[in-house]
């Protein structure tokens, strides 16, 4: 099913989750000839572990299973229709993301805070702005001499804002986007906070990263973001970000081996689509070419002495993709309606299409930690 895992799935190691009526709980899945193999087992039963492994790809290649479906059945049922579905692929890793990692984007989130989240006055500010920036920050490499030099000059022009410091400065911002399990897979129904009048997508791509703090592979994430909350206040980026349903990360897993890596991830150019019911597309990208951070760098940031993760961690790695042109009213571009079907995609990712929903009207998140503990408990895999 190309549509859901991209053209060269065959020669790619997948590395997912499916939700088994059977089971009650989630698998431990991957793809061989179509079908979507359980490969749960005592030795491996979470995604987690197979990432603690000292080669993840070689060992989901080898491990025994048993097919449970085919792809294509499986990826076109959503949750909720009492049928096996795909989750998201992480389980126990604590879920992290990288802000404000591209020129552009960083530009965005000034004028969100310039506009103190009024969509009306965000077209006034982008424009005072661009005149006074221009492109002058998409080459400047952070923490650099030179970005000192472009701060001392915004902080005498009084353009100087926080989310320049977390652009260019030294540090990068890393923040929790949500809770362990609390992600939604792809099919889903994916959240927005119902206070929040200006919001949109944010396609980028996702690195699943060992306790270790070495990388074993990339999947796609849709990192929902209210532009009007956090335009408000800065300190509200938990309201803005970590809301039910308001995470998505899929299809799959593609572990990283000889024919897939970091530099593949490095080269990668996402692409985004949001189809409304009321005929409504929008179409955009994000290209990792042009971000400001390596992602090796923004994984040392968020992981070392500082602070560990014993289960790893899945990380947002940011994206270029900041929406401005006009939906419906002039002068306020755009934001998400009820019912927009979400899909961002990446060679060698797959495809990963979510339904936009109120958080408040999306299935509530129950399966937490225990749920799994104990679920695992009864299958005898712990």
């Amino acid at each position: 099913m190309t549509d859901f895992l991209g053209e060269d799935a065959a020669g790619s190691c997948l590395l997912g989750r499916v939700w088994t009526e059977d089971a009650g709980g989630p698998s431990v899945v991957t793809i061989r000839d179509g079908q979507v193999i359980d490969i749960t087992s005592r030795k491996a039963p979470t995604v987690r572990d197979v990432c603690e492994m000292a080669d993840p790809a070689a060992y989901v290649a080898s491990a025994d299973g048993a097919a449970i479906g085919s792809l294509a059945e499986i990826a076109a049922a959503a949750p909720g229709q009492g049928r096996s579905h795909f989750l998201a692929p992480c389980d126990l890793q604590a879920v992290k993301a990288c802000g404000v990692t591209f020129a552009k984007s960083m530009v965005e989130r000034v004028i969100e805070e310039r506009a103190a989240g009024d969509p009306a006055r965000a077209e006034a500010v982008r424009a005072r702005i661009a005149a006074a920036i221009g492109d002058s920050l998409r080459d400047v490499r952070p923490g650099s001499e030179g970005a000192a030099r472009v701060k001392a000059a915004l902080i005498a022009e009084g353009l100087w804002s926080q989310y320049l410091e977390v652009g260019i400065g030294p540090d990068a911002e890393v923040f929790t986007k949500g809770q362990v399990l609390s992600s939604v897979g792809p099919g889903a129904a994916v959240g927005l906070h119902p206070a929040s009048t200006w919001n949109n997508p944010e396609p980028e791509i996702v690195l699943a990263v060992a306790s270790t703090g070495r990388i074993v592979g990339a999947t796609l994430g849709n990192d929902v973001n209210l532009r009007d909350v956090e335009g408000r206040s800065a300190l509200l980026l938990p309201m803005a970000k970590d809301n039910n349903a308001s995470c998505a990360i899929g299809p799959m897993i593609r572990l990283f081996d000889a024919g897939y890596g970091l530099d593949d991830v490095r080269r990668a150019e996402l692409t985004l689509e949001v189809e409304g019911e009321d005929g409504y597309l929008l179409t955009g990208h994000s290209s990792m070419r042009e971000i400001s951070r390596d992602p090796e760098d923004l994984v040392r940031q968020t992981r070392g002495r500082h602070h560990q993760y014993p289960d790893g961690f899945m990380l947002f790695l940011g994206t270029l993709f900041a929406p401005t042109e006009d939906r419906d009213v002039p002068g306020e571009g755009f934001t998400h309606k009820v019912g927009d079907r979400v899909s961002i995609a990446a060679p060698g990712l797959g495809r990963l299409t979510n339904i936009v929903r109120l958080s408040t009207e999306c299935p509530e998140w129950t399966f937490g930690i225990a749920a799994l503990m104990r679920n695992l408990s009864q299958r005898n895999l712990i």
